[in-house]
């Protein structure tokens, strides 16, 4: 199963499929379904070599985990959505879908600890990636990610174990704890629950988070020490691509 975007096996799926928001990360606003403005004819971007200078820094740090191909390849069998217009809302339906998916996988890929629990879930979602597109829009993803999430969750309590004076004063805040600009410069928080964290702009200098549990933590432009996230848990590229890193 690949988990890595390889966009020349892709149509330009996320530049099409996906919908932003004016703001730092995006120069303009786009609707889902709507072909981006810098989007050229070979589904290469007219900009790429300058797109974080010309205002779409987002674009630099997005992966779609290997959705595109799969979709492009597997799904529509190299058939793109320029050739068949008449797909393009399915098509891009479906890449959203798999982008899901691919995005559970990658979490059940980052358990400290494999149980049968969460094998039997990977194999569930990977038979989902690729395959027919009426299979993948009638997926419940809601429920597979609320059990991708209880299961993730039993694994994190029992690899963090007990925490540190600091780390459960965070802790009694999660899920979701609002930490925006939080100064936590030196902190202890060995195994803390930090899941889904608000941590924007957040200062981690110096802060022990060795085992903290950071599964869908927003940390873009948390100011963290080079290498520090490593010794976390559930931290994907994505949000390592968000931080702030200091030397």
């Amino acid at each position: 199963m690949e988990l890595t975007a390889d966009c020349s096996r892709c149509f330009a799926l996320c530049c099409a499929a996906l919908p932003f928001s004016a703001s730092s990360d995006f120069a303009q606003a786009k609707p889902a379904g709507v072909p981006c403005s810098n989007l050229a004819d070979d589904f290469g971007c007219s900009i790429h070599q300058r797109l974080a200078s010309s205002g779409w820094r987002g674009c630099t740090v997005y992966d779609c985990a290997g959705a595109g191909q799969q979709v492009a390849q597997g799904s529509y069998a190299g058939v793109s959505w320029r050739e068949r217009p008449d797909l393009a809302d399915e098509m891009f339906a479906v890449f959203r879908a798999t982008g899901r998916v691919h995005e559970l996988l990658l979490l059940l890929d980052l358990a400290p600890t494999r149980t049968k629990a969460l094998d039997e879930l990977w194999t569930s979602l990977a038979a989902l990636s690729g395959a027919q597109p009426d299979v993948v829009l009638a997926a419940d993803l809601d429920r597979w990610a609320s059990r991708v999430i209880t299961a993730l969750g039993e694994v994190s309590a029992q690899a963090r174990g007990s925490q540190s004076t600091s780390a459960v004063a965070l802790s009694a805040k999660a899920p979701g704890a609002d930490l925006i600009g939080a100064d936590l410069r030196g902190q202890d928080l060995r195994n803390a629950d930090l899941r889904g964290a608000l941590l924007i702009a957040a200062d981690l200098r110096g802060a022990d988070v060795t085992g903290a549990d950071l599964l869908g933590a927003d940390l873009r432009d948390a100011r963290v020490d080079s290498g520090a996230l490593a010794s976390a848990l559930f931290v994907t590229a994505r949000q390592r691509d968000a931080v702030s890193e200091q030397a």
